[in-house]
């Protein structure tokens, strides 16, 4: 049974890739919680500009926006060079692997990342 209960409860969703450790650990503790949730794959499923600028305009798309992959660093420096948002939703559409990991959706609330901590206050 979830922790969230009656009508608080609300749907979870948590956008990732299934091989990422991050994306392991965030799992691990739903389930170890009993927090049911659907999981998207960007790899399988591809994600659109859509959920992306809700996203942005929630945390800012230099949250989002995950610098320190090796896609990031594959990039020419003039693709990097002049990085806004339009810019950086384009290359997340075209590169989901450039999405920092989770972003996990409750209700209205996004959270960008794992931390138990921000976990247990958000379930809480």
């Amino acid at each position: 049974m979830s922790r969230i209960e009656g009508e608080l409860e609300k749907k979870v969703e948590m956008f990732g890739i299934p091989n990422c450790d991050t994306i392991k650990k965030a799992r691990r503790w739903l389930q170890a919680e009993g927090i049911e949730y659907q999981f998207h794959d960007y790899k399988k499923e591809g994600v659109d500009a859509s959920p992306l600028t809700r996203w942005c305009a929630a945390q800012g798309w230099e949250v989002l926006l995950n610098r320190c992959g090796t896609t990031w660093r594959k990039l020419s420096d003039s693709e990097k060079e002049g990085i806004n948002e339009a810019r950086a939703i384009a290359l997340m559409v075209e590169n989901p692997s450039m999405i920092k990991r989770p972003v996990l959706v409750t209700g209205s609330t996004i959270t960008v990342g794992f931390s138990p901590d921000v976990y247990e206050e958000l379930f809480k």
